[in-house]
């Protein structure tokens, strides 16, 4: 699902109701930012994870999704990779870990991403998830994303985020 928010649509109303459609949530409260900023543009979070075939099993399992190319070797030498290859909604999922525990963290609502895989990730290949802010613009964080083996790019993109609520006191 994509969300586009146009200039006219950023008001407090509209920015609770696309919330509230995302989350599923009859109440939503916007940010409290007390005047600071909950991230800057130019921070950085990133995570580092080996996906085991055990984990692509699972997922497998979870979701349906049972592509033989992501489960079985036998398979998979017959394709152009020649070995199972990692689920890119799965690689996908280590930005979102990124996202919900590192930067912005607890709270943050994944509002839109456009991503692209441009190579393979092969199990037991290690890659890197990172995050780095673009823009700030009222409670929405615009956040460059990539996941990379050594100098191999296995998924790039941008995301939008709505920052969470800040949790200092006054």
């Amino acid at each position: 699902m994509t969300f586009v928010l146009r200039r006219s649509l950023l008001g407090k109303t509209m920015r609770r109701a696309v919330g509230m459609a995302v989350c599923g949530v009859t109440k939503m409260t916007l940010p409290k930012t007390n005047g600071h900023r909950l991230l800057h543009v130019g921070e950085r979070a990133s995570l580092t994870k080996a996906f085991t075939a055990r984990d692509v099993a699972l997922f497998a399992a979870l979701t349906g999704d049972t592509n033989p190319l992501h489960l079985d070797p036998e398979f998979a030498k017959t394709t152009s990779f020649e070995t199972p290859i990692v689920h890119g909604v799965l690689i996908n999922g280590l930005i979102s870990a990124v996202l919900g525990t590192k930067m912005p963290g607890t709270g943050c609502v994944f509002l839109y991403q456009e991503i692209r895989f441009p190579a393979p990730l092969y199990i037991g290949e290690e890659v890197v998830a990172e995050a780095e802010v673009k823009k700030i613009k009222m409670s929405f964080a615009f956040i460059s994303v990539s996941c990379s083996v050594k100098d191999k790019v296995v998924m790039e993109g941008e995301v939008m985020v709505m920052m969470p609520e800040h949790s200092q006191g006054p």
